[in-house]
Order: structure tokens, then C-alpha cells, then sequence
């Protein structure tokens, strides 16, 4: 994922930052409680597309 991107890129709920996470697999929305998926290196920022996060994963910074 280019760090230019994740940059410019916003969760289209929140309007809010987004995180990469550390398999580098999703795009983290903590406001949104979301993580969108990131496939063939193209990030899918569509909610129902999106998975919920765990109560784990939304307390960890």
C-alpha cells in the first residue's frame, strides 16, 4: 500500500483517518469500528464490504 494513499484516503463513513494494519491486509477505521478490505493492492471502501471490529481490536491503539 503507497503511504501516499493511505494519506488521502478517509473512511467514507466517518470521514476520519484510516490505519493500515500490520498484515497489511485492511484499512482500519476506528471511528467507524471497521476494517475495509485491501485486495490485489486496491482498497475496497465500500461499508457492506467491510468487516465489524471485534470489542479487542477497537480498544487497541
Amino acid at each position: 500500500m503507497d503511504p501516499k494513499l493511505l494519506d488521502i484516503l478517509a473512511c467514507p463513513i466517518t470521514k476520519g483517518p484510516l490505519k493500515l494494519s500490520e498484515d497489511k491486509t485492511e484499512l482500519i477505521s476506528k471511528g467507524a469500528g471497521l476494517a475495509f478490505p485491501i485486495r490485489d493492492g486496491i482498497p475496497v471502501m465500500l461499508e457492506s464490504e467491510a468487516r465489524t471490529l471485534s470489542a479487542e481490536e477497537r480498544l487497541e491503539k
